[in-house]
């Protein structure tokens, strides 16, 4: 193989190499590369460039680098959204051409924590309904949700009765969300969410943390999403200005 021969740096070339083979399907998903040594000997080039180059691809989520054991291509993730869009769960998976659907695991009131009344001032915030559900695509479980609403805005009874909370809010408390203030972060490890999820143990999770507002700058629905990192990628668009 004459990478070399290319003007570019090195380890860029080696990155479209690997991304080409898996694209090919010379890599497949969920499998393992060669060994460092006899995939730098194939490339002709040294390990420190294979190196860098994998450090890049772990960081695209190309592949997962285990420590004393390998590296693996990623799954290509089934849906892929701007966070810059404000959608609803469901929204997104309709728009990949599967069947959303939900299975509540728990329906209940209790008491405001510290974080409620910080999350949902300046309201007056004493209780809130929490809504734990597990979000399927096909029946395939995908997201783990849990959520967070002022009581009184919707009725009990109804919480289980539409995928869309979004669609709730707007039906009974007349509160159509505007926009949201989110945070992400990777998740590792956790016992009960990836058990749910029917998770791999050395995958991680994308933690989409939500505070939803109205027009009228009204905190009305915090979220705590934990995405499979296999099945959803998210991309903003920047602009400089």
């Amino acid at each position: 193989m004459s990478i070399k021969l290319d003007s570019r740096h090195l380890y860029l070339q080696v990155i479209e190499v690997i991304k080409r083979d898996i694209e090919s399907g010379t890599y497949k998903e969920k499998e393992k590369l060669p060994s460092e040594f006899q995939l730098s000997k194939n490339l002709g080039i040294s390990r420190a460039t294979l190196r860098e180059a994998l450090r890049i691809l772990e960081e695209e989520n190309v592949v997962t680098r285990r420590h004393g054991v390998g590296t693996f291509v990623n799954p290509k993730p089934i849906f892929s959204s701007g966070i810059e869009q404000l959608n609803s769960v469901t929204y997104t998976i309709e728009q990949s051409g599967k069947e959303p659907g939900s299975q509540y695991l728990s329906t209940e009131i209790q008491e405001a924590t510290e974080d409620d009344f910080r999350r949902f001032s300046p309201k007056n915030v004493h209780s809130v309904a929490k809504i734990e559900r597990l979000r399927t695509a096909d029946n395939e479980p995908v997201v783990f949700c849990i959520d967070k609403i002022p009581e009184g805005l919707v009725p009990m009874e109804f919480m289980n009765k539409e995928d869309s909370l979004f669609k709730l809010l707007e039906k009974y408390a007349g509160k159509r969300i505007a926009y949201a203030v989110t945070y992400i972060e990777p998740i590792g490890f956790h016992d009960r969410i990836f058990e749910v999820l029917k998770c791999d143990p050395e995958q991680s999770l994308l933690l989409l943390k939500q505070m939803h507002y109205t027009d009228e700058d009204e905190p009305v629905l915090y979220s705590a999403n934990y995405f499979r990192s296999d099945v959803f990628s998210f991309h903003v668009l920047r602009k400089r200005t």
